[in-house]
């Protein structure tokens, strides 16, 4: 399926095709435009030359920041973004054999399951769980009965609440009017 989360067909590509870039993207997308943390899994694999779970996790710590320091920079905070991305693919690599996928597929789950797999991965909190449920639901033709409540409300179609959402420009500028207004609302509360 194609996605449109970068600006950058490559780095769409690669989120289209690999489970664990499409993962980290997730993870990275925190404080940073969501184009900036979801570019960040192809700055990744070309400065390091994999986007691989064991490679990751195995990284000295010290130089996989000094490689999201990088410019472009892979996120605007590279010490804490890089140690949980590390983290990230640690849990992929001992609790998934190092296949990111088989978080959603392994065993055939259930909307539930795939939940709280997601939840139990580091960095990854109800939210973000949600968020990337919807995302593999919307974007990426996960067919898994109740997905769409299991995530709710992020999987409810027609809205533009998430990153799960964005096929084109035009829904990109409906999610980020979207958020912008969510977070007027929880600061006037």
């Amino acid at each position: 399926m194609t996605l449109y989360l970068t600006g950058d067909a490559a780095a769409d590509q690669l989120l289209a095709d690999d489970d664990l870039a499409l993962l980290i993207g997730m993870l990275l997308d925190q404080q940073v435009p969501m184009e900036t943390a979801f570019a960040g899994p192809a700055k990744i694999r070309d400065r390091l030359g994999a986007i691989d779970a064991s490679t990751i996790a195995d990284q000295e710590p010290d130089a996989f920041v000094e490689l999201f320091k990088q410019t472009p920079a892979v996120h605007r905070f590279p010490g804490s973004m890089a140690g949980r991305v590390q983290a990230l693919c640690a849990a992929v690599r001992d609790e998934w054999d190092g296949d990111a996928g088989a978080i959603w597929k392994r065993g055939e789950p259930d909307a539930a399951e795939i939940l709280r797999r997601l939840k139990a991965l580091p960095g990854f909190g109800d939210q973000k769980a949600k968020i990337f449920l919807a995302l593999l639901g919307k974007r990426r033709g996960l067919v898994v009965e109740g997905w769409e409540e299991a995530c709710a409300p992020y999987g409810e179609h027609g809205s533009h609440r998430s990153v799960a959402d964005i096929v084109d420009a035009d829904s990109l500028t409906k999610v980020r009017a979207a958020k912008k207004a969510a977070k007027a609302a929880a600061k006037a509360q």
